[in-house]
């Protein structure tokens, strides 16, 4: 990510990043490379891929211990000295309320540039779970054509986020989101996917690299992007040896 910095400032444009909060290790690290190297942010564009929401679909207080936008004010922004960070509007999250302003806004900065994105163990990215249930049925160009929206958080996803971040009280784990649409992420000039999930991201893994696309698991749409790399730690690819 710095590199990307680095090479935008060399060419004097704009570098458009869409960015997750998870992972999210490496945030301290770029602004420690941000700050020990100089590197201006005038020119970066940041937009978020999601927030969470609270049961009637609003925003989180900014001080809530779930809040992205607390999250990356406190551990990437807030830590990059002040004459090198970009600019308040440069710094995008999506709104419930402001859903059609999100993608206007990637179009006015010129597109994006790179979506940096995790997954989850059953395929999400950003809050784009499986959209299909019993009483509804997406298809994949629907879900490829999907834009930014709010949304109920899968089962699946509130018991990850509670064993992840909670104690496994899944009570404490907002159930909504507003989340930014597999149209855009895929709308990237570059799309790089990491996990650092471990035996959590095994199977998963395997689907993205190795299955068809398949709207049970959005992440597998990124095989049909013409540029995306999936960085991985070696457990998540390690042998997947069941009842061990």
């Amino acid at each position: 990510m710095a590199d990307e910095i680095k090479r935008a400032n060399s060419e004097e444009r704009r570098l458009r990043w869409v960015l997750p909060v998870g992972p999210k290790a490496h945030y301290r690290r770029l602004a420690e490379i941000t700050n020990n190297e100089g590197l201006s942010w005038r020119n970066v564009w940041c937009f978020h891929m999601d927030e969470f929401c609270d049961w009637e679909g609003r925003l989180l207080p900014s001080d809530h211990p779930y809040s992205f936008r607390r999250y990356m004010a406190t551990e990437l922004y807030g830590r990059i000295r002040p004459e090198l960070r970009n600019g308040p509007g440069q710094v995008i999250f999506p709104e419930p309320t402001r859903l059609e302003e999100y993608s206007e806004q990637i179009e006015a900065a010129g597109g994006v540039d790179t979506t940096y994105a995790g997954f989850g163990f059953r395929g999400h990215l950003g809050f784009n779970d499986t959209p299909a249930t019993r009483w509804t049925n997406v298809s994949l160009e629907e879900l490829r054509q999907g834009k930014t929206r709010v949304v109920q958080l899968s089962d699946d996803t509130m018991v990850a986020l509670s064993q992840c971040t909670a104690g496994r009280n899944s009570f404490a784990v907002p159930p909504m989101a507003v989340t930014i649409g597999m149209k855009d992420i895929l709308s990237a000039k570059t799309v790089h996917l990491v996990t650092d999930g471990g035996a959590w991201k095994q199977y998963i893994v395997r689907v993205l690299l190795l299955g068809e696309p398949d709207v049970r698991f959005p992440v597998t749409l990124c095989q049909e992007h013409p540029d995306c790399t999936v960085s991985c730690d070696a457990l998540s690819v390690a042998p997947i040896v069941p009842g061990s």
